[in-house]
């Protein structure tokens, strides 16, 4: 294993077939001019692949490929009109040409027949993707920003492979393996993990924390253990701001390594990286990083599906499992060591079946250290059936129309904004609300397009319906509030919903909409979210009378009179039954729990009730706190 790609080479029947040889990240590509073996060498590759557990792709070199115009109509002529073809693309870089379609299945073939014939025909490598329902301004720009970088993005994953394969061997044994808690422990928020062994560094989660005091947004990463030129790959659970939103910083420091997360995480990440920069803009206060900082983000972002196994380094392997809390979130499962320890990441999960997403998995090959969020770890955090919570929001909303009210419903732009439209749309439909406008306002609905384009990412109910062409987040309830005018006919229209960004009320359109309401009682506000220390949110919710803001450089006072009502059972996190469960079912039982991701007293509790009830140890850090695993 010291030099893979002479050992793949020494095991072809000849080594001359192969002109290249380049590693995308963990993936080793082989690029040959012998039309006849990239058709039918597949057997063997696929021998070999067995052999030595990495993954191998054959490609052509450019100078066989058919010209792009041939190859198009090769393909229009190949592809049943079922498919849907909407676009063609071509990655000349890597010999890819990716088709666009409405449905994928019928592009692809029964055993890939209709794939493996395009590239008979054209020597270019077909990669089949679904087309959007909706198009998503975030998802074209981030396609555009890869495939103008094309070139760089070649070397950089050659670079990255290099790296991961250089000098690993299958005996190396680890002296040790250690985090350390650079944000998130005993608080919510600036999630930071830093993973040391002997061999690498990596950063799992990088977060700010936007309901706190600038000392406090973000991770400590002035730590002598903490150096950004160290760092071999960063690992993103999920796309909210407490966990995702300082990566492109990474990047303004100076980082240029990988970055580790789902498709629909870093197209929604580099989403909210753009709103906090508007965010901060908004508030009269300097960004700390700029767009060319998350497009940088993006170039060296490397997606994962769920289920799928890679190296990220020469002695750590990722797999990413759904979590259930928001599109494209995971679970992190690390293979240390070449099996010598296994560590479980839980980022934010929901363990429960919601209208949006499955449930988490719970069964493993192994898990010595498990690492578990508690936002609602606390004894008194046990949430209502979710059919009773959504009954109650359903009935909330009902009484705040019949008094010609509207209702407020501040939602995190992922997952919660989702969910809800979900249920407000069904209860329409069911004749439980009156059919009256629901607006989406903030990065809502750019968020709900990217929930289109990855149907793959949802629950098996949401996703045949997307898939089948009944996607439920085109009803016509649903109407975009897109500019301030748009936003000021809302507010001086009749008895309505509105759904807004930021969840907490804390930046965003929520913020202006409740400028406005907060002072009619016949008005309603709902929180379905948590709402972080100090947030706007968290002094509505426990009892603020009055608010102030600052509206063109002059203060204003805004009495508080509209109803306030809170649904903790919609929320997108495990309640503590539910994380007990999670441990409950965990297989294998882990050695070893760290508790983090929730405010002292939960973390405390939970640990607490954790080792009573499983004799596991367990552990509560502080940030700054180096666990060593082993």
């Amino acid at each position: 294993m010291a030099d893979i790609i002479k050992t793949i080479l020494s095991k072809l029947p000849d080594a001359k077939l192969i002109d290249s040889a380049y590693f995308e990240g963990a993936n080793i590509i082989l690029y040959t001019h012998d039309k006849k073996f990239l058709v039918e060498g597949e057997p063997i590759i696929k021998q070999i692949v067995n052999e030595i557990k990495k993954r191998i792709e054959l490609r052509a070199v450019p100078e066989i490929l058919v010209n792009k115009e041939e190859t198009e109509k090769i393909i229009k002529m190949l592809l049943p009109k079922e498919a849907g073809l909407d676009n063609i693309e071509f990655d000349e870089q890597r010999s890819i040409v990716v088709l666009n379609v409405k449905n994928p299945s019928m592009a692809i073939g029964e055993n890939a027949s209709i794939l493996k014939e395009i590239k008979k025909q054209t020597c270019w490598t077909p990669q089949v993707k679904r087309s959007p329902a909706v198009r998503s301004r975030i998802t074209e720009a981030i396609i555009h920003v890869l495939y103008a970088s094309s070139e760089y993005r070649k070397k950089f994953l050659n670079k990255v492979g290099k790296a991961i394969y250089k000098g690993w061997t299958a005996e190396k044994k680890q002296e040790w393996i250690r985090v350390s808690f650079l944000g998130g422990a005993r608080q919510v928020g600036r999630s930071c993990l830093l993973l040391q062994t002997p061999e690498s560094k990596i950063i799992i989660d990088c977060g700010i924390d936007v309901a706190a005091t600038n000392s406090e947004k973000f991770p400590y990463l002035n730590v002598p253990e903490f150096d950004i030129k160290d760092i071999d790959a960063v690992i993103i659970s999920h796309a909210h701001l407490d966990h995702s939103g300082l990566v492109p910083y990474l990047f303004k420091l100076g980082y240029r390594g990988p970055v580790y997360m789902t498709a629909p995480t870093r197209d929604i990440a580099a989403l909210l990286a753009l709103d906090y920069i508007g965010v901060s803009y908004k508030q009269a206060a300097q960004p700390i990083f700029s767009v060319s900082d998350i497009k940088e983000m993006v170039k060296h972002t490397i997606t994962l599906n769920y289920g799928e196994v890679t190296d990220i380094a020469p002695d750590v392997r990722l797999t990413f499992f759904n979590a259930g809390h928001a599109l494209g979130s995971s679970l992190v499962h690390l293979n240390i060591g070449n099996g010598l320890h296994n560590v479980l990441y839980t980022g934010d999960f929901k363990y429960s079946k919601t209208r949006l997403f499955d449930p988490p998995r719970t069964k493993y090959a192994r898990v010595e250290t498990l690492i578990m969020e508690s936002t609602y770890g606390g004894r008194n955090d046990v949430m209502p059936p979710r059919k009773q919570s959504e009954k109650a929001l359903i009935e909330n909303i009902a009484r705040t129309i019949k008094r010609k009210g509207k209702v407020l419903i501040p939602v995190l732009g992922v997952g919660r904004s989702q969910e809800v439209m979900l249920i407000i749309d069904d209860a329409i439909k069911q004749g439980l609300l009156q059919n009256v406008p629901v607006y989406i306002d903030g990065m809502v609905w750019d968020v709900t397009t990217i929930h289109t384009a990855y149907p793959e990412f949802l629950g098996v109910n949401v996703r045949k319906q997307i898939i089948a062409g009944e996607n439920p987040f085109l009803s016509e309830t649903f109407k975009r509030v897109g500019s301030p005018t748009e936003r000021e006919e809302v507010i001086n229209s009749g008895p309505c919903i509105i759904l807004a960004t930021s969840g907490m009320l804390v930046g965003g359109a929520s913020v202006e909409y409740f400028r406005e309401l907060a002072d009619n009682k016949k008005n309603m506000i709902i929180f379905v979210s948590y709402q972080g220390v100090n947030s706007l949110g968290r002094q509505v919710q426990e009892g603020l009378k009055e608010a102030r803001f600052v509206v063109e450089g002059k203060e204003e006072k805004v009495p508080i009179k509209l109803e306030v009502v809170s649904i903790e059972g919609l929320s997108g996190h495990s309640d503590r039954n539910q994380l007990i469960n999670f441990v409950n079912n965990l297989k294998p039982t882990p050695r070893r729990i760290i508790i983090n991701h929730g405010e002292q007293s939960k973390s405390l509790d939970l640990a607490s009730t954790l080792h009573k009830f499983f004799k596991i140890e367990t552990t509560v850090p502080r940030n700054l706190e180096v666990v060593r695993l082993r």
